[in-house]
């Protein structure tokens, strides 16, 4: 099962957010940091064109975990990225590097991601960029 949570991440790191889109289910849970869960393939992909827009990012140092039966899914992964435009709230963005430890935590149902955890230390970040 962690075929999916394989996809999941080359698509992310290739920044296409249609393949990313692919292995979520319809009524995907998106539980952001610091953040509402949101709900659904339509709110995944407005968060996605956000972040993309403020952020560019690649993960590394990627292990990924799964139950015995598929039914959940873990990674564990390092963030490189550049903060490229002011997000709402945070410092200023001047084109800062960071790199930063983060994991994420999945649901999976038939072949296909229903949740999404995303977890990582928001003081380190904003310590690295400010």
């Amino acid at each position: 099962m962690s075929t999916v949570l394989h996809r999941y991440f080359d698509a992310f790191n290739a920044k296409d957010i249609p393949a990313m889109l692919g292995c979520l289910t319809d009524d995907v849970a998106h539980h952001v940091n610091e953040g509402d869960i949101r709900t659904g393939k339509a709110a995944f992909e407005a968060f996605c064109a956000h972040m993309s827009r403020c952020y560019d990012e690649t993960l590394t140092d990627m292990v990924i975990f799964t139950s015995p039966d598929g039914a959940r899914g873990a990674a564990e992964y390092t963030v490189n990225g550049t903060y490229m435009a002011t997000d709402e709230g945070l410092p200023e963005a001047r084109g800062q590097s960071y790199r930063l430890p983060a994991g994420s935590f999945f649901d999976i149902r038939d072949g296909k991601i229903s949740r999404v955890t995303t977890r990582y230390n928001l003081s380190d970040w904003t310590a690295q960029v400010a």
